[in-house]
């Protein structure tokens, strides 16, 4: 038991004096297990069935579920006392293994593309094997996958000059630059869009080759789309004045998921688009 600058009384749950703090009673760790069950059994009932309600009711619980948990930290972080500096170093170390986890994601699409790619007689069976398979048009990697790394590579500078300008206390650089982070990756998946809709092979009509390419990509574009919406809920708070240069963490997070987009699309732009481009280009 303690006294706070105000005299009132603080207790500890445990007794002890020491710099964690015990969460309150939350429903969401188990909507959120209920809803990823759900979504899971609808993905099945949708492959094989055609059946699509219980896979919408998953997700809309997942959703529900992440705004209404993240509401709760939000509220949690703007309490005196209970976010201290080792509760921000766990955070800090939950991202980060969160990060590592995704990475360890992508390299299994990496391991899939070079596996075809260094052995193509494994696809083929033929004698003189070629990867891309003989007939597939891809892309020209100068073209609009090019444009779409300078437009990652830019956004990726944006996302620092927002944090730099977080910590000297510039307000309106902040938004500035968060602001233009999330137009560039706006502006990405408006590109890679217009990608997809020209591709000239279908996810299940190009082999092995286009569920690679439609996988990894398409994955990616996935999580540019929830870093976006993850830039975009730190604009909104940065607009109401709730980070300052202590305590930041919500947008810090932010930018490590979105500089982790940056370099996973810089490799896969190696080894999809330059490294996987075959004789015969996309008009």
């Amino acid at each position: 038991m303690s006294n706070d600058s105000h005299g009132a009384v603080l207790y500890s749950p445990s007794g002890l004096k020491q710099p964690y703090h015990l969460v309150d009673p939350s429903i969401w760790p188990l909507t959120g297990a209920l809803g990823a069950g759900l979504t899971l059994f609808g993905v099945v009932q949708a492959a094989h069935f055609g059946t699509y309600a219980y896979l919408y009711a998953g997700l809309a619980a997942v959703l529900a579920t992440m705004f209404f948990w993240w509401r709760d930290v939000i509220k949690e972080s703007s309490t005196p006392g209970m976010h201290s500096t080792i509760v921000r170093l766990g955070l800090r170390y939950g991202m980060a293994l969160f990060i590592s986890s995704e990475v360890m994601f992508f390299v299994a699409f990496f391991w899939g593309n070079f596996h075809f790619a260094l052995f193509p007689s494994h696809v083929l069976g033929a004698e003189i094997p070629a990867w891309p398979p003989t007939g597939v048009h891809t892309f020209d990697p100068f073209g609009l996958p090019l444009l779409n790394t300078m437009i990652l590579l830019l956004s990726g500078c944006t996302v620092t000059w927002a944090h730099h300008a977080l910590l000297e206390g510039d307000r309106k650089g902040l938004v500035r630059g968060l602001a233009l982070t999330v137009l560039l990756g706006l502006t990405f998946t408006t590109c890679q869009a217009m990608e997809y809709s020209e591709a000239p092979f279908a996810f299940n009509g190009g082999g092995i080759y286009s569920s690679i390419f439609f996988l990894a990509t398409g994955f990616h574009g996935f999580h540019v789309i929830v870093g976006t919406i993850f830039l975009a809920v730190c604009l909104v708070r940065a607009i109401k004045g709730e980070f300052t240069v202590e305590k930041h963490f919500g947008f810090e997070a932010a930018a490590w998921y979105w500089h982790f987009v940056d370099v996973v699309w810089l490799f896969l732009y190696v080894a999809i688009y330059l490294a996987g481009r075959g004789s015969a280009l996309a008009g």
